[in-house]
């Protein structure tokens, strides 16, 4: 697994829709998660560490989480299947390891308000995330022998 962290909330200009941008903690790779517009919301308001006058749906989790004496452990982006992506929220009470399916917009919301870390599948990054790899020694030759061998007909001049 991977940490990540929330590096934006935004409207996607294509779709109007909010997407959440995770970022890798250690790396380059940025993983955009659309989501509902109640959720960016709630995670903007987390980000920002605003409270807003009435509990919002996920300030009375956290707060129905701490009264009956359960401990959120850590969330994780663990699947993509037909372009949904799944989420778990990993919580602990009285010593016991709870598991609970979650949206990862609800997750992630969750995760900044109790300040635990926010991991995601390698395997799922890795099919999704956009951001720089390096490449390697023999691509790049290859790469430089493709630019040594062009000519202007190839760019249809």
């Amino acid at each position: 697994m991977i940490e990540v962290k929330v590096a934006n909330v935004a409207i996607d200009v294509n779709s109007k829709m909010p997407v959440v941008i995770l970022k890798e903690k250690k790396g380059g790779k940025k993983l955009p998660i659309w989501i509902g517009l109640f959720e960016a919301q709630a995670i903007a308001l987390a980000l920002q560490d605003l409270k807003p006058p009435r509990p919002l749906t996920h300030d009375l989790t956290k707060s129905l989480i701490e009264k009956l004496e359960g401990k959120v452990e850590k969330v994780i982006i663990s699947d993509l299947k037909n372009n949904t992506f799944y989420a778990r929220i990993v919580m602990r009470k009285n010593g016991e390891d709870i598991d609970i399916d979650s949206r990862p917009s609800d997750a992630i919301a969750l995760a900044l308000r109790f300040k635990v870390p926010i991991y995601i599948n390698e395997t799922v990054l890795d099919k999704v995330a956009v951001g720089s790899k390096p490449i390697n020694d023999k691509e790049f030759r290859e790469f430089k022998k493709k630019l040594k061998d062009l000519k202007p007909e190839d760019f249809g001049l």
